[in-house]
């Protein structure tokens, strides 16, 4: 088929009244590959047209793709089905422009429910073009759900202690955002902290008091304390009907059916204030009471819970205790990811999906090798344990640190393999994903992305420990060493492989005019790896041997501090403050002890 000027994109007028969004992607497709602008009609399909209509006889999902001499059809069994035919069909022109291949292609999801989920609180809040971008990211690769992980960035009426030092969402900004969603085919699904992870909560005069630790909101803040101390209260009256308040104004700004209620990692659950109820009933009596609680709450307003499965999994015999619909998320980020959690979920016969990640957290760089073992294992988990959806997600520990265009592969990965389950070698995929999303003709750019990870000698986690043991006295767990690999030689090779990496991603970009504005990142990413490194070879010399070489301490607490202004404007080119000014805290504490005098 040859597309030409009077190629006409006809539409049946069910397609016209509620699918206009796949007709215009395709269109502007269409336009950018081949310059050409084709119009839109209705009715009467001509000879070297192209026809979108609806298929009854297929499934949800699923599409038709014909092309020969005469024209082109896109069927779909509905309007999502109809849209990813579009989105394939692009990817053809894409790689053939206006001369399109003689093809017959059928398709349909292996997983009914693919998605991707965002942490938009500990650390970045993703400004609201970015997050449509992720939307448009998540329509071109046929994924059909999204999270955003909130504890307190959300602009609640009546909580103005909790986020007044933060940059929230707004109503507004979320009700835009599920509207630009639905037109994609995307169930925007709410998440909200309601029982642990509640630090900036927890952490007000107002409501310090419901933690489950005596006093912890008096505490400064502390990356590493934010993750593990701040469980609410379950034996006070006051804290069901709090989180229920918050639960009962965030779902009224979404279209969904589905609410996650989060309810992971409540490690002081017993421990404190609690402690004596515990004793009485038991830790997990007091953990899923306070759930199915909460649970029953949303299932009472019509929404479908959904909940973290790490602490459930210990005793699953107590998911029969949860509502039928409830859907058990259970998560894992190894490469080489255990099956046991999944199949003892299974076997409850509770309803779950599986949460592989992007592994960005704690990162400069995504571990984008580890992403792919660890994405595939748990694609593979979903099928056999018969899960009904895979949920890949985008951390923020300590503080979000890895810009979220480090994450595109792992979410590639994970639509990838949550539509088709076949494996694909990581090398290929790779040239597939680099010449499809990033348009880069030698098919190297996603290689050379995974080898940034592995030159990161002091990481960014044991920076933040390091100067959180050092400020905040927090002791370090036995046998951790801050230091471990830190040593001259590292840091040299390091530093020599991340010129190497530099130069062939400059070389990689030569023909990828959309992804050379990548270019400032990557420089002020490589670069800030290598800084770190020599940061962490001096304080390693200071802490073992005691000795200090302040004119380097000099240099390098200039090259620390010009950077971060670098560092600064990227993320300010994407995110609003959020936890910016935490990040800067440490780097501003390293810049002056490099400065001793």
């Amino acid at each position: 088929m040859l597309l030409c000027h009077s190629t006409h994109i006809v539409m049946t007028k069910e397609v016209a009244e509620t699918e206009m969004h796949a007709a215009k992607r395709l269109q502007e497709a269409i336009r950018q590959e081949t310059g050409l602008i084709l119009p839109f009609s209705v009715g009467e399909v001509r000879e070297g047209d192209l026809s979108l209509g609806i298929a009854k006889t297929l499934p949800e999902q699923t599409y038709e793709i014909t092309i020969d001499e005469k024209g082109g059809q896109i069927s779909g069994g509905d309007g999502a089905g109809v849209l990813y035919g579009v989105e394939t069909f692009c990817q053809i022109v894409q790689q053939c422009g206006g001369i399109l291949p003689c093809v017959q292609i059928q398709d349909a999801p292996d997983m009914p429910n693919r998605g991707y989920y965002f942490d938009q609180t500990r650390g970045r809040v993703l400004k609201l073009e970015e997050l449509k971008k992720i939307a448009d990211r998540m329509c071109r690769y046929k994924l059909n759900q999204l999270q955003l992980y909130v504890e307190h960035t959300y602009l609640f009426r009546d909580f103005s202690e909790m986020w007044r030092d933060q940059t929230p969402l707004t109503a507004e900004e979320i009700l835009e955002l599920d509207s630009y969603c639905r037109e994609r085919h995307i169930e925007l699904v709410p998440s909200l902290a309601s029982f642990g992870h509640l630090c900036t909560l927890l952490s007000t005069k107002t409501y310090g008091d419901l933690c489950e630790m005596e006093d912890s909101w008096k505490e400064p803040f502390s990356f590493w304390n934010r993750m593990r101390y701040h469980t609410i209260n379950v034996s006070d009256e006051r804290s069901l009907p709090l989180i229920k308040k918050m639960i009962a104004e965030y779902m009224q700004l979404f279209s969904s059916n589905k609410f996650n209620i989060c309810a992971d990692e409540t490690f002081c659950l017993g421990k404190y204030k609690s402690k004596k109820l515990a004793e009485e009933r038991g830790v997990h009596r007091l953990y899923i009471d306070y759930v199915k609680e909460l649970a029953q709450f949303l299932v009472e307003n019509g929404k479908i819970p959904m909940f973290w499965g790490d602490i459930i999994w210990n005793s699953p015999e107590l998911m029969k205790e949860l509502p039928e619909s409830m859907i058990c998320l259970n998560w894992g980020y190894a490469p080489e990811q255990r099956e046991d959690e999944t199949r003892a979920i299974a076997q409850t016969g509770a309803v779950q999906y599986l949460c592989p990640g992007v592994c960005g957290w704690n990162q400069w760089a995504n571990l984008i090798e580890n992403s792919y073992k660890n994405i595939t294992r748990m694609c593979g988990y979903a099928a056999k344990y018969h899960g009904i959806g895979v949920l890949n997600t985008d951390w923020g520990d300590f503080g979000h640190v890895n810009d979220p265009a480090f994450s595109v592969p792992g979410m590639i990965y994970g639509a990838v393999f949550s539509w088709n389950g076949e494996k694909i070698p990581f090398a290929e995929l790779n040239r597939m994903i680099s010449r499809i999303e990033y348009g880069d003709t030698t098919g190297n750019y996603v290689s050379h992305l995974a080898e940034i990870c592995g030159q990161s000698v002091f990481q960014w986690r044991e920076a933040v420990m390091y100067y959180e043991n050092r400020c905040l006295k927090h002791e370090l767990e036995e046998g951790e060493d801050l230091f471990r690999g830190v040593d001259q030689a590292g840091v040299d090779a390091a530093a020599d492989a991340l010129r190497d990496i530099y130069k062939k991603l400059l070389e990689s970009t030569q023909a990828m005019p959309e992804t050379k504005k990548q270019m400032q990142l990557l420089s002020v990413t490589l670069q800030g790896i290598g800084i770190w490194n020599a940061v962490g070879l001096l304080t390693e010399s200071m802490e073992k041997t005691g000795s200090f070489d302040m004119q380097k301490g000099l240099e390098l607490a200039e090259k620390l501090e010009c950077w971060f202004m670098a560092y600064k404007e990227n993320w300010r080119a994407t995110s609003k403050e959020g936890d910016l000014h935490h990040i800067a805290e440490i780097v501003f504490w390293y810049a002056d002890w490099m400065r001793r005098k």
